[in-house]
């Protein structure tokens, strides 16, 4: 059956091969850019099927709520809402502007929310649906020099667990995709986000942290077209997972920060029991 789309980001990396795979498959899609103009192509080759939207996820809650109602009735509604749009702000915590620590948690964290507030109401009453939230290993994994980047996706994967709890009874679905590092252009952006490093961190991980970014020996082992029909698949076949773990390497490190994290607290049963009444 085919579905209508909601897809922020499809201007290029991972929303681009969705968008490309969904609408070969013969699904709708209503995307979002920062630039549409990169995808006139596209559109041409599919004028139908497929409505782009220029929108910049910091540009607030009223600009939000007018995409949602276009992407709604473009198409007659929307089955599946994917918060795809955004990017990463790495670099030594005490060297992040104010500003751009506030456009990290905007444009990965607060659009999302938004977002998925105005299309609720919609997807509610069509009695089902399936809202997708792209995070990243990084969501429950963390490594030096990606504080803002892990804040925004650790709220973003706390935000959407606790949502699935609230909107399973009205036929509606929550899927957190936390894929690995992925051949994309994100690894370069990332290198153009960097934030200042202040006189101290030359012996850190941070001091390092640019080049390795910009490393084309490090080459992602992700696969774009591989996670895009991953995330699809598991749409059209769903299963009682709230995550989607893409990629070995996001396999390995989600393992292991979540063993690190339940032998720390297995260590501390009895004490924690000391602060209860007795």
């Amino acid at each position: 059956m085919h579905k209508v789309w909601f897809i922020t980001g499809i201007g290029r990396g991972l929303g681009r091969e969705l968008a490309e795979q969904l609408l070969a498959a013969g699904h709708f899609v209503f995307g979002t850019a920062r630039d549409p103009s990169d995808l006139q192509e596209l559109i041409a080759k599919h004028p139908d099927a497929l409505a782009v939207e220029q929108l910049d996820l910091a540009a607030g809650a009223p600009r939000f709520a007018a995409i949602v109602e276009a992407a709604a009735n473009r198409f007659g509604g929307i089955d599946v809402l994917v918060n795809n749009a955004g990017y990463g702000l790495f670099g030594a915590a005490e060297g992040i502007e104010e500003k751009q620590l506030r456009r990290q948690l905007e444009v990965n964290l607060i659009a999302p929310m938004l977002l998925t507030k105005y299309a609720l109401p919609h997807m509610r009453a069509r009695g089902k649906g399936t809202i997708i939230a792209i995070s990243s290993y990084g969501g429950q994994a963390t490594h030096p020099g990606a504080s803002a980047y892990h804040a925004s996706k650790w709220g973003l994967e706390g935000y959407f667990e606790s949502l699935s709890k609230e909107i399973g009874s009205f036929g509606l679905r929550v899927l957190i995709v936390e894929p690995g590092a992925a051949r994309t252009s994100f690894r370069g952006a990332a290198a153009e986000h960097l934030s200042n490093t202040p006189p101290g961190y030359e012996q850190t991980p941070i001091a390092s942290l640019g080049s390795v970014l910009r490393d084309p020996a490090r080459n992602p082992i992700g696969d774009p077209k591989k996670i895009a029909a991953a995330i699809i698949e598991a749409t059209d076949n769903p299963t009682d997972a709230l995550r989607l773990v893409l990629g070995s390497d996001a396999y390995t490190n989600i393992t292991t920060a979540l063993s690190q994290r339940l032998n720390q607290v297995e260590g501390q049963r009895l004490s924690a029991a000391w602060t209860d009444f007795t």
